[in-house]
């Protein structure tokens, strides 16, 4: 518990610096290459960044302590990955995302890698098997269905904040420009290019239920399933969804608690998977350019899904007092959320 949430303090500090603009390049480029070192320097501390996180810059002292404290083969795996995404991060700090597999690199990097190292930290932990931390085949595809998903859904609020993150060899047979898909009169191709990403993302599936098929601690098996199931009714109502270039669009609260409390074992998991997947292939045009691939890989995905398929699981209970803890989880965090939010708005009311 404490190397992961220590995990991810380090990897949001190196975020913060990543997303902060007033920072100039040639100053953030040598600190996204050096950040890994700065966890053994007791002193280091960044305060001139205006991000709203950058707190975890301000008291990174109490941040690197804290990952001094731990076991060596912690240290090893959160300073190898910070060290990896930092040179990744600088990487496309001056380029943007072009081809396909650059959208894959780009992924790879900040999302790709988090599943990577929270996956030996799994393994070094003794909760799972070791196969977990040394598959970083699966356990990135885990990281890179996350990161997809937020991206797709998250076109027009990049859109609004000056970034790109959808490929430019996907998007530039729909439109000359990423943001023409916004305007109404582009909104049929927009919608097919929406396809066509999302069709690319589900490729990711079966690698994730064959990962969750490989873990046996009931705690790590609800962490990692959660975000995973979030992510394909997400993908499920951005699909053939115009709303996706005029809005914001989010799977209802009910339903994400409903996710939380069902997605416990592998059995359920492949349940909810099918029932996303069978969502999407009844939305799909017949006149969509990616049809046909979006139906091959959710042919794929029922395969997978289906009862008795060929797939090594792990037997996972379900007690009613684990569905009420996520339950009681999942309500805090709205209340959280909304607490947050709303001191954030004061906050900046005030400031201006």
């Amino acid at each position: 518990r404490h190397a992961v949430c220590i995990f991810y303090l380090v990897l949001r500090a190196l975020d913060t610096i990543e997303d902060d603009m007033t920072i100039s390049l040639d100053v953030k480029v040598p600190m996204l290459h050096e950040f890994h070192s700065y966890l053994y320097q007791p002193e280091w501390k960044y305060t001139e960044s205006k991000e709203k996180d950058r707190q975890v810059l301000e008291d990174f002292p109490t941040i690197s302590m804290e990952f001094r404290n731990l076991s060596k083969v912690y240290q090893d795996v959160i300073s190898d990955v910070c060290h990896k995404m930092g040179v990744g991060m600088a990487e496309f700090l001056e380029k943007k995302v072009d081809s396909q597999h650059e959208w894959d690199r780009y992924c790879h990097y900040v999302a790709g890698l988090v599943g990577i190292g929270l996956s030996r930290l799994f393994s070094a932990s003794d909760l799972e098997d070791p196969i977990i931390g040394q598959d970083t085949e699966l356990a990135n595809s885990m990281g890179l269905f996350l990161q997809k998903t937020n991206i797709i859904r998250d076109y027009l609020e990049d859109q609004k904040e000056g970034r790109e993150f959808w490929p430019r060899e996907v998007w530039s047979r729909y439109a000359k420009k990423l943001s023409d898909l916004a305007k109404p009169e582009n909104i049929d191709m927009a919608v097919q290019c929406l396809n066509e990403l999302i069709t690319n993302a589900l490729h990711h599936v079966p690698d994730v239920l064959t990962y969750l098929a490989r873990l046996k601690n009931q705690s790590v098996f609800n962490f990692c399933a959660i975000p995973q199931v979030m992510a394909i009714a997400t993908l499920a109502a951005c699909y053939n969804n115009k709303q996706v270039f005029r809005g914001v669009v989010k799977i209802r609260k009910g339903q994400a608690v409903t996710l939380m409390m069902d997605a416990t074992n592998i059995q359920a998991v492949k349940a909810i998977m099918y029932q996303y997947v069978e969502e999407i292939y009844q939305k799909i045009p017949s006149t969509d350019p990616s049809s046909n691939k979006t139906q091959q890989i959710i042919a794929s995905i029922r395969a997978m899904s289906l009862p008795g398929s060929p797939m090594t699981s792990r037997h996972h209970y379900s007690p009613i007092y684990l569905s009420c803890a996520m339950l009681l989880a999942a309500l805090s965090w709205q209340y959280l959320s909304t607490i947050s939010k709303a001191t954030e708005e004061y906050v900046q009311a005030g400031e201006n």
